[in-house]
């Protein structure tokens, strides 16, 4: 191959497909084929599994009117050979040759004299085929299937990454489907819930002020439960409103070291019953933050009752509050079963369960960490993960200590 021809598909192979898209870069590749090969016209056929024939997907202006559509069979034509046998086909004359596919000149009206063809090949496959057609002078050259098979490659690698992109979208129109199907249903869910909730514990909490005592038990079983399932409910609202955007915070100074002992005193039947060592870490000197209360006590509860569900009798909790420079850190650290490596990075995630849902011996449902996350993040602040697999977890959070520095740390942990 002489060296003019060579700088040309070199450039060609640099310049090709350079912000094009699939059909301009199709296009772009039949061009080229005839400028290189010196050849009257081109062709790219793409290999269609639902009828087994090949597809016209370019072709020159004038004729891929004629052609888009059109179905080459693998028996009886020149592309359908090179598909099959994943090799090039030269024919010099078809006149003598039965594999030349003579619909293709009835359609355009052209006169097909000699055909060069190569397979569109990738990781080992043929995907379509890539034909040149009628060389201007002489005949078709080993030069010539050179350059016909590295602007094949281009091909074949353009039509690869064209279906992988369509399956990507595929997938993301599906994934955001399944995304509003379960949006709609847990607000309808939620919605639907609550008054019969309420209804039942108020009835339940009421008959059992009226009723003897030996009735006491059955009816705070009711109670528990409602309770349970009134909560499961609140959760579901709370991590929808916050990614449907419906949450709003109404900001006021929070004493942190304040709601942390609130918090931790609330858990301390829960964890003497279980037999774990629940302790607060906190400065004297009250550390505050701008936020919701009501909010932040829902994300560290979470916490905290997560720490307590996975640490085992004899085990240990610590919640720590401190400051760091615009913040107010807070740690929920336990020596319980830790997280496996593998899971750490999805514990945030609504339902994600470490555990499979079929030998679970710790309940719930996976929503108190998406509830934490959510309720943190609705501060400006940030949550995450530390944790060693048989040997504990901390669960760790930020929140900025007033709006402006809520603000920056958007952007901050945004980026």
């Amino acid at each position: 191959m002489d060296i003019e021809r060579i700088n040309r598909l070199l450039t060609v192979v640099q310049t090709l497909g350079a912000s094009l898209e699939f059909d301009a870069f199709m296009q772009s590749v039949v061009e080229e084929v005839c400028e290189l090969t010196s050849s009257e016209s081109a062709s790219i056929l793409r290999y269609e599994s639902g009828t087994d024939n090949l597809l016209f997907i370019a072709a020159p202006p004038e004729q891929l009117q004629f052609l888009r559509g059109v179905q080459v069979p693998l028996e009886g034509s020149a592309a359908g050979w090179v598909f099959r046998h994943a090799e090039p086909l030269l024919v010099q004359n078809t006149a003598h040759d039965k594999r030349h596919y003579k619909e293709v000149d009835r359609l355009t009206g052209a006169r097909t004299r000699s055909i060069l063809a190569a397979p569109l090949m990738f990781r080992g496959g043929p995907l379509g085929v890539l034909e040149a057609v009628n060389k201007r002078k002489g005949e078709y050259t080993e030069e010539d299937i050179a350059v016909l098979e590295t602007l094949a490659a281009l091909a074949a690698f353009s039509i690869h990454e064209s279906e992988l992109q369509k399956q990507i979208e595929r997938l993301q129109a599906e994934t955001s489907s399944l995304e509003r199907l379960k949006a709609d249903f847990i607000a309808i869910a939620s919605h639907e819930l609550r008054t019969p909730l309420g209804l039942i514990l108020g009835h339940a909490t009421f008959l059992r002020e009226l009723t003897d005592k030996k009735y006491h038990e059955q009816l705070d079983l009711i109670i528990r439960n409602a309770t349970r399932l009134k909560e499961i409910v609140d959760n579901l609202s709370s991590v929808d409103n916050y990614q449907s955007g419906a949450a709003r915070v109404r900001q006021k100074q929070v004493v942190m070291t304040r709601l942390a002992q609130d918090v931790v005193e609330s858990f301390h039947e829960e964890a003497r019953r279980k037999g774990v060592d629940l302790r607060l870490a906190a400065p004297s000197s009250p550390l505050t933050a701008e936020g919701e209360a009501g909010k932040i006590e829902v994300a560290l509860s979470h916490l905290v009752r997560n720490a307590i569900t996975f640490t085992e009798p004899g085990g240990h909790v610590l919640v720590s509050v401190e400051t760091v420079p615009g913040y107010v850190k807070v740690s929920v650290a336990d020596d319980g079963i830790g997280i496996p490596a593998s899971d750490l990075t999805r514990v945030f995630e609504r339902f994600y369960q470490v555990e499979n849902h079929l030998t679970r011996r710790y309940g719930g449902m996976g929503l108190g960490l998406s509830v934490a996350k959510a309720m943190v993040e609705m501060h400006g602040g940030r949550i995450w993960a530390e944790s060693v697999e048989g040997q504990g977890s901390r669960f760790s959070f930020l929140l900025p200590i007033n709006a402006s520095q809520a603000s920056a740390a958007e952007k901050v942990f945004i980026s």
